[in-house]
């Protein structure tokens, strides 16, 4: 697996995350299905479908790490690999879990995703999401977590200010994704209601969620990004949100666009900005840091070179262990030797105590210290 050196509160730039909530009845057999048409189409090199609590127990890679399991709430652990650019591989996991919210409607599963490539992430490569799920809007798995909001959809911001305002609060507190705000300077036909994420690299359109304000919205919108995120929303124009904590490198003016055509042309200003804003430092959200190492140490889809890697590796740890054991053996079989010499030597060979004579005996060699020299090997981890 790769291991690039990273700081543990910075999104690495070989790694791609993302998390939601599929509402439908049947979630897992979705991605299987997807995964099972992707690998007969040549796209995948290969998948895994795994219990979680069997693939915490069966860890190729780290298997004392206790962090590397995807915890008890987890319903099904999904992997696979692919390359992209010819040569360059990429590995994920996909984790179902049980929603906690809805978990008494028996409605939806939480999802997390992470992938992780050789290189630096391209944005033009595939995106994860679509080896796992299918790449269609019939089945809604891109739900984010919190309510009414899509990954592939416009998403209009409500109309109550105060709802609008925690909207935006909590949606650029501890984010897996880039927040986009749009605003409508006139009511736009069918097309410009297409959101801006169809115009973007494919690995950057379920990474963006989009929020659109409607015309009368205008000075609405504006107030409360000014007073949750210090930032501005021009008429007609657009503004890439920043996340909490803000980055250094962000400028509000420079994220910002102040005219946007929604007539169906790409936003070619707003998507150069939404890419230049995906090249930043952003930090690791909450839940972020364990989807990584999970998928770091807790992955079991090795290739061929490197289940022969694991194999030779295990070779040695076994014949290493099948040594020390043989040296275990011997040195016991060797004190108990000692020992049973003493004895005899004490008892004279007949099981009774020998009368010592008188005038010979000497402390360093009676056949109590011999005893106790044979049976201190024991003690001894040198010898």
């Amino acid at each position: 697996m790769t291991k690039n050196s990273s700081s543990s509160t910075t999104v690495p730039d070989t790694v791609w995350l993302a998390r939601g909530c599929h509402p439908g009845p049947e979630p897992e057999q979705d991605v299987r299905r997807n995964l099972i048409a992707l690998k007969a189409a040549g796209v995948l090199d290969d998948f895994l479908d795994l219990d979680p609590v069997e693939a915490a127990r069966s860890t190729v890679l780290h298997p004392r790490e206790e962090s590397a399991g995807p915890g008890p709430s987890a319903r099904r652990l999904f992997e696979a690999r692919w390359r992209v650019a010819d040569s360059i591989m990429v590995r994920a996991q996909l984790t179902t879990y049980e929603h906690e919210t809805r978990r008494a409607d028996n409605e939806g599963i939480t999802w997390v995703l992470a992938a992780e490539a050789e290189l630096a992430w391209n944005p033009r490569w595939p995106s994860p999401a679509t080896m796992f799920w299918p790449d269609s809007d019939r089945i809604a798995w891109d739900h984010d977590l919190l309510p009414g909001v899509r990954l592939r959809a416009a998403n209009y911001l409500p109309k109550d200010q105060s709802e609008m305002r925690r909207r935006l609060r909590d949606h650029s507190r501890n984010t897996w994704y880039i927040h986009v705000v749009v605003h409508e300077a006139m009511t736009p036909d069918a097309k410009g209601k297409q959101p801006v994420s169809a115009f973007l690299p494919p690995s950057l359109r379920h990474q963006v969620v989009e929020h659109r304000a409607t015309p009368a919205q205008a000075q609405v919108a504006d107030f409360a990004m000014k007073r949750e995120l210090n930032v501005r929303m021009p008429r007609g124009g657009a503004v890439v949100l920043p996340t909490k904590p803000q980055s250094p490198h962000y400028d509000a003016e420079h994220f910002t666009v102040h005219s946007v055509f929604l007539d169906g042309s790409e936003p070619t200003e707003l998507s150069d900005l939404i890419e230049e804003f995906a090249n930043l430092p952003r930090p690791l959200p909450e839940g972020a840091e364990q989807a990584l190492t999970q998928l770091r140490q807790g992955w079991h889809l090795l290739t061929p070179d490197e289940e022969l890697a694991h194999a030779q590796g295990m070779v040695i740890k076994y014949a290493q262990a099948l040594d020390a054991m043989t040296k275990t053996c011997d040195l016991y079989q060797e004190a108990a030797e000692a020992a049973h010499a003493a004895l005899a030597e004490f008892t004279g060979g007949d099981g009774s105590p020998r009368p010592p004579v008188p005038g010979t005996a000497k402390t360093g060699s009676s056949p109590l210290n011999a005893i106790r020299k044979g049976l201190g090997r024991f003690r001894d981890p040198n010898k």
